[in-house]
């Protein structure tokens, strides 16, 4: 069918415009019946602890997601080298989500367990020295700043108040006591959680 015969025939045009739009609602609308699949947390998801909270904005704030993505691909060549696909309920309390697109570095959504925090620490510091092909750069500053326990809990405060992740005021005020803990030991503590919960570590 020619656009010039759909052009000429008005009522043709408004049928045709009618389907478009019908479409276009329906896959718009009937995902939202079984939102409840993607909004459930998958068992043993729980809200992110103070200090991998801390760890996960430090993660942010340095471009992380630049690098790395967090996101398995339900693929066998994936799931051979990272382990199990990631599922939505994974994510529920990931505000924002950092599924990523890019892979310079490898996928970290099931890092948690794999290294030990002595080899997170030295790889942080200078990667190529336990990883001597990386082209990662070195975070050794991580080890010498340390964490606003008073800004990690209003951010944990602002995440319950508004976007409605079921934090307590014990878990808010854990953050305050983060004060005196480097940014070194909150990455860590973030990398070693992820995927342990929700996910397995080993595929």
């Amino acid at each position: 069918m020619s656009h010039e015969v759909v052009e000429k025939n008005a009522g043709l045009m408004a049928v045709l415009i009618f389907i478009v739009i019908s479409i276009g609602g329906l896959v718009e609308i009937v995902p939202l019946f079984f939102s409840q699949q993607t909004t459930k947390p998958s068992p043993g998801v729980e809200p992110l602890p103070a200090i991998e909270f801390a760890g996960r904005d430090i993660y942010v704030a340095n471009g992380c997601y630049n690098c790395h993505s967090q996101q398995i691909r339900p693929f066998r060549a994936e799931t051979e080298r990272y382990g199990d696909y990631s599922k939505a309920g994974e994510f529920v309390y990931d505000r924002p989500f950092q599924w990523g697109s890019k892979r310079t570095g490898p996928d970290l959504a099931r890092v948690g367990g794999r290294y030990t925090d002595d080899w997170h620490y030295v790889h942080l510091i200078n990667p190529r020295d336990v990883v001597p092909q990386s082209n990662m750069p070195g975070y050794p500053w991580f080890a010498e700043r340390t964490v606003d326990g008073e800004q990690v809990a209003k951010s944990m405060a602002a995440q319950r108040d508004y976007l409605g992740v079921p934090y307590s005021d014990e878990d808010i005020a854990a953050a305050r006591e983060l004060e005196g803990v480097t940014e070194m030991e909150a990455i860590i503590a973030y990398l070693q959680g992820l995927g342990v919960n929700g996910g397995t570590s080993d595929g």
